[in-house]
């Protein structure tokens, strides 16, 4: 039996996303939560679909020797030395050329390396504006002293709240290093609308304590720095740390909105 590339590329495909998705929690690298059905879903129809190729193959197969033998037992001399007759077995159009194989090189490495989350290299280049419809009050932050924020909520105060709601609290944010050219850096993290695809960066400026390695998660821990007038480009996300902690990536690497 001769393996066609299609059937195998599609349950190599299929196998892929059924190891992010079904199996694991890698598929939150790339999408929202939300879709893991769909990725199940579309697994096993890639599977299926792989090897109801490879069986149609093999039984193709078996129907041309069946057809082959019957005919060179069947054969007279004279239909043998016909010039005029078509050769019916002189060309087979259903085979693949042996280079269609390197096709499934791709789908192999996706299957046993999958690719990581994005990280500061995406941060730096797609660094997006919390959306906002212009500057105002914020509600009160809750009760507590370090408290735990997201980028987002952090960021959108620092740029947009005229009532300076981070006055005087300390705040607590986890994400990935970057690291600027000026030597300045920042925690980060990425927020997904649909999938990774549509990612845009939230980034907030570190001041107090040395850099870590670009693309380390940690969990900083600080109190707002003013940068400037609400709702103006003065007004940056900046934050003087007391500590930096190092912690391991969520099973979640995005923020949702």
């Amino acid at each position: 039996m001769r393996l066609r590339p299609q059937g195998v590329l599609l349950i190599l495909c299929g196998s892929a996303l059924l190891r992010i998705a079904l199996f694991s929690e890698l598929y939150l690298r790339y999408v929202k939560e939300g879709l893991r059905p769909y990725l199940v879903v579309s697994g096993g129809v890639l599977i299926a679909l792989g090897l109801l190729g490879l069986l149609a193959r093999t039984h193709d197969e078996d129907e041309d020797e069946g057809y082959e033998e019957e005919g060179d037992d069947g054969e007279s001399d004279d239909e043998a030395a016909d010039p005029d007759r078509p050769d019916t077995h002189a060309h087979d159009h259903t085979r693949n050329p042996r280079i269609a194989w390197l096709l499934t090189a791709p789908a192999l490495a996706l299957l046993l390396f999958p690719p990581p989350a994005l990280g500061s290299y995406s941060a730096e280049r797609e660094e997006a504006r919390v959306a906002a419809q212009g500057a105002g009050t914020f509600p009160e932050l809750p009760a507590g002293n370090p408290l735990d924020l997201t980028l987002g909520a952090f960021a959108s105060r620092a740029e947009w709240d005229t009532g300076a709601s981070l006055k005087g609290r300390t705040v607590r944010l986890t994400g990935f290093v970057t690291r600027d050219d000026d030597g300045a850096w920042s925690v980060a993290r990425l927020r997904v609308t649909c999938c990774a695809a549509d990612a845009q960066a939230l980034k907030v400026e570190i001041r107090g304590e040395d850099a870590p390695a670009a693309d380390t998660w940690v969990t900083v821990t600080g109190t707002w720095h003013p940068t400037g007038k609400p709702g103006t480009d003065a007004a940056r996300p900046v934050l003087d740390a007391v500590s930096v902690k190092r912690t391991k990536a969520p099973s979640d690497p995005y923020e949702k909105r």
